[in-house]
């Protein structure tokens, strides 16, 4: 029998606010920004950008103050790179976004100092930023990585120890800079990490985006790519190993905005343990000036143990007829058992060859790094990971 109920307004894609009538939710382009704390309401975890997470675990990041002193920071000493630290009021700062939520504001409001990442030159080069020490006090941040017109990099952005850290990135890319930004997560067991990552991406220019996120107890990372010129392309991807009462999610949004614009969005994880949690929402946009726009995203879940939950949510909005093509795809299972069956025929233990099928359905990601070092180190993490260490 076909149910008579009325729909809800949410239901309709519609909202009530408090001082007002009841409105259209917007797109997520037409999202509320604003760099001021004070500019966003309380989180009550009933907000369409907040209604998968664990609010009460980080109340301290989205609502107390912060300490906004400058982090421990160690960085590699590269010839074409320089990082050193900035004011607020420094003209390159919030040239690549602005925050759409709580979390991402009350870090804008209470960093003191930018940690700038300067890359220039032709020739390709790797620098790694290790932020440690932060303590388990409540922190803010905010990077900045601009590469110059035509130069090359790897610039791997790692987190360890203990942290409580809610931060912003921002990514530029200069015209035909080829850069590829590594956001490594490895925080001790209890630490919670907040982050939103803005990108902008000139004239025929490439980002490669890699989040791999194996530590900490809440991480929540999410990027965030305007293809701001003709001929920008962007490859987002995401790794990460949610064992049992770890939260980790990303919330991924592509913003084509010029003709000829090109993106690529493959995020894979794990989840084994009772309580292990992951969140992928994709939102991919198309503006009406973005023709010729070639987009493809795609989430994919591998269910380890009973007792999980991964939540994947793709979303496309084209306002043009005129592309190449836009897709999204999502899916969460468990063990291929042809791929099992297939290496326990040849002698391979049962417990071997579900490694090895983990192994090489994360490895997709790993090796799209470019630094065989540490796509090594992340090989081995994974495995310590798949044994339970």
């Amino acid at each position: 029998m076909q149910s008579t109920a009325l729909p809800t307004p949410e239901q309709h894609g519609i909202r009530a606010h408090s001082d007002g009538p009841i409105v259209p939710v917007q797109t997520r382009s037409e999202r509320f920004r604003s760099t001021d704390v004070a500019d966003f309401a309380p989180i009550t975890g009933r907000e369409h950008e907040w209604k998968f997470s664990p609010v009460a675990a980080f109340a301290d990041l989205t609502s107390g103050e912060l300490d906004g002193s400058r982090l421990e920071v160690e960085s590699t000493d590269v010839p074409g790179v320089t990082v050193s630290w900035i004011p607020r009021d420094d003209a390159r700062i919030g040239r690549a976004g602005t925050p759409e939520e709580r979390a991402s504001a009350n870090a804008w409001s209470s960093f003191g100092e930018a940690l700038l990442v300067a890359v220039g030159g032709e020739e390709a080069k790797t620098v790694t930023v290790t932020r440690s020490g932060l303590g388990t006090g409540p922190r803010a941040a905010h990077t900045i990585i601009e590469a110059a017109p035509f130069s090359q990099a790897l610039v791997v952005l790692r987190g360890i120890g203990d942290a409580r850290l809610t931060e912003n990135v921002e990514v530029v890319v200069g015209e035909g800079a080829n850069i590829t930004v590594v956001s490594l997560q490895e925080w001790t067991d209890e630490s919670v990490h907040l982050a939103s990552h803005f990108a902008r991406i000139g004239r025929d220019a490439k980002l490669k985006h890699i989040v791999v996120s194996l530590g900490g107890k809440v991480v929540r990372v999410n990027p965030s790519t305007h293809l701001a010129e003709q001929g920008a392309d962007v490859e987002a991807l995401g790794l990460y190993f949610s064992d049992a009462g770890q939260h980790l999610e990303q919330q991924v949004f592509v913003h084509h905005d010029a003709p000829h614009t090109r993106s690529r969005v493959t995020y894979k994880g794990a989840l084994q343990g009772e309580g292990a949690r992951s969140v992928w929402i994709g939102d991919v946009l198309i503006g009406n000036a973005a023709t010729g726009t070639d987009s493809y995203e795609q989430n994919r879940n591998l269910v380890l143990t009973d007792g999980t939950r991964a939540d994947s949510v793709p979303n496309l909005e084209i306002e043009t007829g005129d592309i190449e093509g836009a897709g999204h795809a999502s899916a969460t299972g468990r063990f291929d058992d042809e791929q099992l069956f297939y290496l326990r025929a040849r002698g391979i233990p049962e417990d071997e060859a579900r490694r090895l099928v983990v192994r090489g359905f994360l490895a997709e990601v790993v090796q799209q790094i470019g630094d065989a070092e540490l796509e090594e180190r992340l090989i081995r993490a994974l495995e310590a990971e798949l044994q339970g260490s």
